[in-house]
């Protein structure tokens, strides 16, 4: 009985092994692909693709500090490829240079229109205080844009970090295959 325990042991090993290197493989073909996987609630569960079309409305992008470091410390990100070791966030622009984007606890007005799902919260799901971008009324720079989420409340994005520099932009990106 004991060499049988050992041979099933021996087994479910064998299989997880092999299920950890296809999933690596499938995570790095995908990345060599230009396919992102999003299982954030901030956009639709999916796979998105690089893009070269200049008018896609979703960005990949690094955070700067230190929001960067506040979103990997508290889970918003997962481990990746930027700088800091965190993953990139895909986000929806919100705002490009030349919009107004205003910032109250109303949520984020562009050019007087208000976003839906975009007031800031006080507090992220653990409790845990957030503390909103200044409120005011920005002309977006160029060379910036804002982000931000109508698809879901809780996204962390431009109501908590401001307008993204176009320095900090990996990708555009397009909706490939989402739920």
């Amino acid at each position: 009985m004991t060499i049988g325990l050992l041979d099933k042991l021996r087994e479910v090993r064998r299989a997880t092994l092999v299920a950890v290197i296809v999933s690596i493989a499938v995570f790095e073909l995908c990345g060599l692909l230009g396919l992102r996987i999003n299982t954030s609630p901030s956009l639709p569960v999916g796979l998105y693709v690089v893009t070269t079309d200049s008018s896609a409305n979703l960005i990949e992008f690094c955070p700067a500090e230190p929001f960067a470091a506040l979103s990997l410390v508290r889970g918003y990100r997962d481990f990746g490829a930027c700088r800091d070791g965190g993953a990139p966030l895909l986000k929806p622009v919100a705002a490009k240079a030349g919009d107004l984007v205003e910032l109250s606890w109303h949520g984020i007005p562009v050019n007087g229109v208000l976003l839906p799902n975009t007031a800031p919260l006080s507090k992220d799901t653990k409790g845990r205080p957030l503390e909103p971008w200044h409120f005011g009324r920005f002309p977006v720079a160029q060379g910036t844009v804002w982000v931000a989420s109508s698809y879901h409340s809780r996204s962390f994005d431009s109501r908590y970090f401001g307008p993204v520099g176009a320095t900090a932009i990996r990708h555009r990106m397009k909706a490939f295959l989402t739920l």
